[in-house]
């Protein structure tokens, strides 16, 4: 866990650049607030509405995001008003609550702007249940939101958009088009459910701090959709609260609720919290816990109690969100696998064919889309696959399988690359040879997709020329893959 976050390559500083942005972003936001002369409440509902802006909006354009970020008080602000409204309805409340929950999952199959403003509208519900908003107080909260959304838009768009000068990420969609829609609705039931125990559950635990539960469990289904992922993400919260209790007590309940001291240490949770997402739940976690707990410190309420409170609470909603992907409309680890690696294969495929056709003198051919789409695709195949190969997997042979499907579908990857450096050189060579070469690679996908054995080009001897040896470097790593792809088991890797 230490050498991804301190070893995880930040092309371009994009995490470091995200992270600072963040940073600067929130402070104008609740400083914003301090002298609109809101009070804590309002500085604390308009530094989460900046952070809000600032993390969960990932639409592909520049134009987009802004969009996305103007319509988030037009989601949040109904939602504020509900649940201030319902304060003293409990009954009420938690059915809203919870009505929120499944619209902001099934909200994601609307893809990036979905997902945020799902994201914004449950959140919203979550603080005022933080700060027990009453309507008396909506006022002050509504103009904080909208002060604070329109500072972390002004950071994002106006002082500090680096978006602009990158080129527009390529986001594969999910497989499945339809299937999409029936997956996101299994999910919106599952975390429903899950929401519905922990609200039951963590209500029982503490009637005070229950929404920690709730929490808890729709944190866990954010960016997961199988199954094994859903476990490994609830596991990986748990574990990120346990290390953050642990600084709390270390760190944040000497402060003593300090505002100076305080506003410093979240300042560097904040930039925690943005660095480290891309690369460890568990870190974000550490860093989101941390929080937490300085807020708490301000509020005057901080203590051990309440931090044993809160890892309790997790504990409950982490076992909400297990028990409703393992009982409620399952989706198995394998069913999204496979079709994330046949994604990933076809995605090799348009490759080389790309590739090849440049090399063939196509004036308008340009493999680079391609293999910006290889990698998001195996990005998302590392995902999927995660349950596998997590330490705690007790299947050896399917953890081994995994791993070994993984590194050859980053050898596949690699003479792709390779494949495109050489054919970006204008001197490269049009070998006639490379055709046929690329046809077997064309023959290799469609074999392994379709469930054909794979013809074995015994030719294969060692090539001076570039581009010859990267096709017949990526022709021998989908003949291996054949393998473990296809090996019987009781749970099979792909196929299931």
């Amino acid at each position: 866990m230490l050498k991804r976050v301190f070893t995880a390559p930040d092309p371009g500083r994009t995490r470091l650049r995200f992270a600072a942005r963040a940073v600067l972003g929130i402070a104008l936001a609740v400083a914003l607030c301090g002298l609109a002369g809101h009070s804590l409440a309002g500085a604390v509902t308009g530094g989460l509405a900046a952070l809000l802006a600032l993390f969960t909006v990932t639409d592909a354009t520049v134009r987009g995001q802004a969009v996305t970020t103007a319509l988030l008080p037009a989601v949040g602000l109904p939602v504020l008003t509900a649940a201030a409204e319902l304060h003293d309805h409990p009954v009420a409340r938690d059915l809203t609550f919870l009505a929120v929950v499944g619209a902001g999952v099934y909200a994601r199959r609307w893809g990036p702007r979905g997902h945020s403003l799902g994201v914004f509208a449950f959140m919203t519900f979550f603080v005022a249940q933080f700060l027990h908003a009453t309507t008396d107080q909506l006022p002050q909260l509504y103009a904080a939101v909208l002060l604070s959304v329109l500072a972390a838009a002004a950071v994002r768009f106006g002082l500090w958009c680096y978006e602009r000068r990158l080129p527009p990420p390529a986001v594969p969609a999910p497989p499945g088009g339809t299937g999409l829609a029936r997956v996101t609705t299994r999910q919106a039931i599952q975390a429903t459910a899950g929401a519905g125990f922990a609200l039951v559950v963590g209500q029982l635990v503490s009637g005070q701090r229950w929404y920690w539960a709730v929490g808890a469990t729709w944190w866990i289904f954010v960016n997961t959709t199988s199954r094994g992922e859903t476990l490994v993400r609830g596991f990986r919260r748990l574990l990120g609260t346990v290390i953050g209790i642990g600084l709390g007590l270390l760190v944040a309940m000497p402060v003593h609720g300090d505002p100076a001291v305080t506003a410093a240490l979240t300042a560097v949770c904040v930039f925690g919290v943005f660095y480290t997402a891309a690369v460890s739940y568990t870190w974000m976690m550490l860093w989101v816990t941390l929080l937490a707990g300085l807020l708490y410190g301000l509020l005057g309420v901080l203590g051990p109690d309440l931090l044993a409170l809160r890892l309790a609470e997790t504990g409950v909603g982490a076992l909400g969100a297990a028990l409703a992907v393992i009982l409620v409309l399952p989706v198995t680890t394998h069913s999204v696998t496979d079709a994330w690696i046949r994604r990933a294969l076809r995605c090799v495929r348009a490759c080389a064919v790309e590739t090849a056709r440049r090399l063939a003198g196509a004036a308008d051919a340009d493999p680079a889309p391609r293999v910006a789409e290889l990698e998001q695709l195996l990005a998302r195949v590392r995902l999927s696959v995660a349950p596998l190969v997590h330490p705690l997997n007790p299947m050896l042979g399917r953890k081994r399988r995994a791993r070994h499907v993984l590194d050859l579908l980053d050898d596949c990857a690699r003479e792709i690359r390779g494949l495109v450096a050489v054919a970006a050189d204008p001197e490269a060579s049009h070998d006639t040879r490379l055709a046929t070469a690329c046809r077997r690679v064309e023959a290799a996908v469609e074999a392994l997709t379709e469930g054909r054995d794979i013809a074995i080009h015994t030719g294969g001897l060692p090539h001076a020329e570039p581009a010859l040896a990267h096709l017949h470097g990526l022709e021998r790593a989908l003949t291996e893959l054949a393998r473990p792809l296809r090996t019987p088991s009781g749970s099979p890797l792909v196929g299931a």
